[in-house]
C-alpha cells in the first residue's frame, strides 16, 4: 500500500497528494518549513497523516537547533510548535501530535541533548506505526458493518493516502473485501479539491476494488434508487457531544441518510477526538482560497489548454481550469459539522460507539 509520509536518511517525505492520480512525485523535505508547507497547501492532507507530518516536522527542526540542554531546545522548538498549529485550524490531530511531542520532550529532559534529538525522530516514527495499527483495528471493527453484496458510500479522502497507511473510513472497506465479501463503494467527487474523484477513486482501484464515482449533488437520488446500503465517512474532529468535523459536503450526505433510512458512520482514531470541546459550534471551520472554487485542476488534454498556469502543479501535464467568470465571489469552507443526531455510530480502534458514549471513552 502506497505510503503518503515516511522518515528517510534524515528527511521527510511526503508522497504530494496535488498531482495524484496522474504523478506519482514524493517531496523531500530537509527543513520544517517544507514540512509547513506540504500541510498547508495540500501536498499532504487528512487528519492523521498531517499529524504525523506535523510530528516529523519537529523532529526535523529539533535536529538543526543548537540548545546546549533540553530545556532550551523546548524554547526554541516553541515557534515551531506554532508554525505546524497554524497550517489547518480544523484537524486537531495536529495539535494532538504537538501535545505529545512536547510532553514528550518534558518526561526526557534528564537525556543528553544529542540523544533527546534522536529520540524524537523515534517518537516522530512510533507515531507513523501506531496510526497504521489504529486504522486495521478500525478496519476489523468496520468491516463486521459491511455485509456480503453491501454497496458502500463514501466522501472525500478517509484511505491510506491521508493517514499512515490503510486509512480510516476505507479501512472498513479494504478488511470486507479481504474478508472475501462482494462489495461495491460509490465515491462523492468531493468538490471543490476533488479528494475523492482523484484519490479515494484511485486507492480503491489500485486495490482491485469495484468502485463508481458520482458528482457530489447525486448522491441523495441514487440513495433513493435504494442503491447505497452503508455511508462511512471520516473525520478530522470530534468533540464531547458526538458533533464531527468532516470534509465540506459530510452535513448533507448525513441528512440525506437520515432521510432514507441509511445508516451513517464515521471512523474517527483517539487522535481526532477532542473532548475539550463541548460541541460542533465551537469547531474552528477553516475556509480557503476561493479559487479553489473559481478553478479546477486537472490534466491537459488539449491545445486551447497551453494558457494554464502549470507552475504550482510542477507538472507539464496538469493545469487549473477557470470555471466561473472574472469577478465572482467564491464560499470556500473547507469542512463541515455534522451533528451527533445524523450518526448512527462512530467507529474508533477501540470499538464502535454511540455519538453520546464519546465523552466516555477516554
Amino acid at each position: 500500500m502506497i505510503k503518503a509520509i515516511d522518515w528517510k536518511d534524515g528527511k521527510v517525505i511526503i508522497l504530494d497528494q496535488s498531482i495524484l492520480p496522474f504523478d506519482i512525485s514524493y517531496i523531500e523535505c530537509t527543513d520544517f518549513r517544507m514540512v509547513a508547507e506540504a500541510i498547508k497547501g495540500l501536498r499532504i492532507r487528512g487528519a492523521p497523516a498531517i499529524g504525523i507530518a506535523a510530528a516529523m516536522g519537529v523532529a526535523l527542526a529539533a535536529q538543526d537547533i543548537e540548545a546546549r540542554n533540553p530545556d532550551e531546545l523546548l524554547k526554541r522548538l516553541e515557534p515551531v510548535f506554532e508554525t505546524m498549529l497554524k497550517t489547518r485550524p480544523t484537524a486537531v490531530n495536529i495539535r494532538w501530535a504537538i501535545e505529545r511531542i512536547r510532553n514528550y520532550l518534558i518526561a526526557n529532559k534528564d537525556k543528553d541533548i544529542f540523544r533527546l534529538k534522536e529520540m524524537l525522530i523515534i517518537e516522530a516514527k512510533k507515531i507513523l506505526d501506531e496510526d497504521i495499527e489504529v486504522n486495521k483495528t478500525i478496519g476489523r471493527f468496520g468491516a463486521e458493518l459491511i455485509k456480503d453484496g453491501y454497496r458502500v458510500l463514501t466522501h472525500c479522502n478517509a484511505g491510506a493516502l491521508a493517514t499512515g497507511g490503510y486509512g480510516t473510513a476505507t479501512a472498513a472497506i479494504f478488511v470486507a473485501a479481504e474478508q472475501g465479501k462482494k462489495i461495491h463503494v460509490y465515491v462523492d467527487e468531493t468538490r471543490p479539491v476533488l479528494q475523492g474523484a482523484r484519490l479515494t477513486s484511485w486507492e480503491l482501484l489500485q486495490a482491485g476494488i469495484p468502485v463508481t464515482l458520482i458528482p457530489d449533488s447525486a448522491a441523495g437520488a441514487i440513495m433513493k434508487r435504494g442503491e447505497i446500503d452503508i455511508v462511512i465517512v471520516g473525520t478530522d474532529r470530534t468533540v464531547r457531544n458526538g458533533d464531527v468535523a468532516n470534509k465540506i459536503g459530510t452535513y448533507s450526505l448525513s441528512v440525506l441518510a437520515k432521510e432514507n433510512n441509511i445508516p451513517f458512520y464515521v471512523a474517527a482514531p483517539l487522535s481526532s477526538i477532542d473532548l475539550s470541546i463541548p460541541s460542533g459550534e465551537d469547531i474552528p471551520i477553516e475556509e480557503r482560497d476561493p479559487s479553489e472554487v473559481t478553478h479546477i485542476r486537472g490534466k491537459i488534454i488539449s491545445e486551447e489548454a497551453s494558457t494554464l498556469d502549470t507552475h504550482k502543479s510542477g507538472h507539464p501535464r496538469l493545469g487549473m481550469v477557470q470555471i466561473a467568470p472574472d469577478g465572482v465571489t467564491a464560499k470556500n469552507y473547507a469542512f463541515d459539522v455534522t451533528p451527533a443526531r445524523y450518526i448512527t455510530g462512530i467507529i474508533t480502534e477501540k470499538g464502535i460507539y454511540k455519538p453520546s458514549e464519546i465523552k466516555d471513552i477516554k
